[in-house]
């Protein structure tokens, strides 16, 4: 039986077991919207603006591992998206992002809604495809697939013109697919793997490093018995927080611009670096010049191009986190050498040194709400246990920094882009994967106007995520730059002009809670999370000056932070 390019489409995602498509339907694509209706194995969800669907499939796919899927028009549709395209592709999140385009005899014509998408979205893309005849749909998508989950992950775009998803031809689809020019590596050097343990056993002051890498190539399991069996201190990045529990006492919390005294003061005095899955990004490093002066590093990364791309190392390891930490482990299970276990107890007692700054401490006694407080008092509600999404600025670093995460995959939030408007769009996608599950969205006043109308995509679908607005009356990140670093001249970060949260939710059918004062917080707290059918928005009126400690100013090294 023959099938439309478009009822081919269909079938392509069903091949891949997708779930759900976050898309917003437009002329280019009608077809293929018309093909979804007549199916129910593959659920569209449709949200209020293209850019809300890319986050809320980036978000599906951050908290499940499997690919995002979105469906948007030509034109503005896919310039819509370029933004969410972006976010994955700086993070490394496997996306599939299908644009419609004008028909083939019109590209290039300036028809109405065209665009370039392909040219457009070229940088920010693992890679893309324009589709140019019908009897290419399958091929195509089971090589976007392919490209998308393997190697470092990334979105992927596919454009497809109109007139193709009309036409019918037989389908099949491919059982598996080989590409001459894409093979990524997965099993680390054995020597390199070698020289890299001889290093960590002799190591007086080791510090683990690790990001994001280790919890999109599912190496969590195996980095903890990496860092236990060995009793090393650990950091992780923003990104890769999660792989390693931080309640461990092992952990060090985040390093970098707003990472921890003891994570930071670890990482410069180290004299060995074991880098896993990190990309020694400039909030990580702060001033290259000045970045772990005497250690010798250790880099393990699935993407050569990230190796020694930022800084120099001296033991590459490429492949996949989970089995070049498996065949780490294996190695040090079966070493007759020891670690220097009196210089380790040394290192440690420095460590703890640091510790007892206890840099994160703040007023817990004020009548005025705390952010921090805020998210201190959400993670006792949700015993640790929760999805949190958010979005970009100073509740981005609160969270990071006081909600504890012991599990990968449950702290969703843009890390290399830092996109506002992310986290609404993003919590839905993560409860549409997991509905049983406790999801919330920590945010601003300014983030969440960004995206605020995919309040009426959780109305639609009964999604019961739990807002948490961190409402300081200033775009709060900005407000800190200039505080510090421009004489509080306060250019344009204050906003005025603020709707009334409560009403605003109640109007697209939520429940709104205002909440003006410490004492109220935990009672709030505990009435959203006992209304588990209904998303609830809670606007936490915080201190207006309050500021992210630490911090490390912009050509300081990670020895220079500004504690209070």
């Amino acid at each position: 039986m023959e099938l439309t390019g478009a009822e081919i489409i269909i079938e392509c995602l069903k091949a891949e077991g997708v779930d759900y498509v976050f898309g917003y339907p437009g002329g280019a694509v009608l077809h293929i919207y018309d093909a979804f209706y007549k199916q129910d194995d593959v659920q569209h969800i449709l949200v209020r603006h293209e850019q809300g669907a890319t986050h809320a499939a980036d978000g599906y796919a951050r908290a499940t591992g499997k690919p995002g899927i979105v469906l948007v028009t030509s034109g503005p549709g896919a310039t819509n998206a370029v933004t969410g395209i972006a976010t994955a592709y700086m993070d490394s999140i496997p996306m599939i992002v299908i644009t419609g385009q004008v028909p083939k005899h019109l590209i290039g014509n300036d028809a109405f809604q065209e665009v370039d998408s392909v040219g457009i979205t070229r940088p920010i893309v693992k890679h893309n495809f324009l589709i140019n005849d019908v009897n290419d749909i399958a091929e195509t998508f089971k090589k976007a697939f392919y490209v998308a989950t393997t190697g470092r992950p990334g979105p992927v775009v596919i454009d497809i013109p109109k007139d193709i998803t009309a036409e019918k031809i037989a389908f099949e689809y491919p059982a598996e697919i080989k590409m001459r020019s894409y093979n990524p590596t997965v099993i680390g050097d054995d020597e390199q793997i070698r020289r890299a343990v001889d290093l960590m056993l002799k190591a007086e002051r080791p510090m683990i490093y690790t990001g994001g890498g280790v919890i999109i190539g599912n190496g969590s399991e195996q980095l903890r018995t990496f860092t236990r069996s060995l009793g090393y201190p650990i950091t992780q990045t923003l990104m890769g927080l999660g792989a390693f529990p931080a309640s461990d006492p092992l952990s060090l919390g985040m390093l970098g611009m707003h990472g921890t005294y003891e994570a930071n003061m670890g990482m410069h005095h180290s004299d060995l670096l074991i880098a896993i899955g990190a990309r020694f990004d400039d909030r990580v490093t702060g001033a290259l010049e000045k970045f772990c002066p005497d250690a010798k590093i250790i880099h393990i990364d699935v993407d050569p191009a990230s190796i020694s791309k930022n800084v120099k190392v001296d033991v590459p390891i490429v492949g996949e986190v989970a089995p070049v930490l498996d065949t780490i482990n294996a190695l040090l299970s079966k070493s007759a050498e020891q670690t220097n276990k009196a210089a380790l107890e040394k290192w440690w007692a420095q460590i703890n040194e640091w510790r007892a700054q206890d840099c994160l401490k703040y007023d817990r006694d004020s009548e005025i709400i705390k952010p921090q407080y805020v998210v201190e008092e959400l993670h006792k509600i949700t015993n640790g246990d929760a999805f949190i999404t958010s979005d970009v600025g100073q509740h981005q670093m609160f969270a990071a920094q006081y909600y504890g995460f012991d599990k990968p995959r449950r702290w969703i939030n843009s890390g290399g882009l830092g996109t506002m408007g992310f986290g609404l769009p993003a919590a839905m996608g993560v409860q549409l994967a997991y509905p049983d599950e406790t999801v919330a969205c920590i945010t601003g006043e300014s983030s969440i106007q960004m995206c605020i109308q995919e309040l009426s995509t959780c109305k639609q679908y009964g999604l019961p995520v739990k807002i948490i607005n961190l409402n300081n009356g200033y775009m709060g990140m900005v407000r800190q730059w200039q505080e510090f670093f421009y004489e509080k001249r306060y250019a344009m970060s204050y906003f005025d002009a603020l709707p009334d949260f409560v009403a605003l939710a109640e109007s697209y059918g939520h429940v709104g809670i205002k909440v003006e004062k410490t004492a109220d917080v935990r009672p709030a707290l505990e009435e959203a999370f006992k209304q588990k059918d209904r998303l609830v928005f809670l606007d936490f009126i915080t201190d207006r000056e309050e500021n992210v400690y630490p911090m490390i100013p912009t050509g300081a090294g990670l020895n220079e932070m500004i504690l209070v």
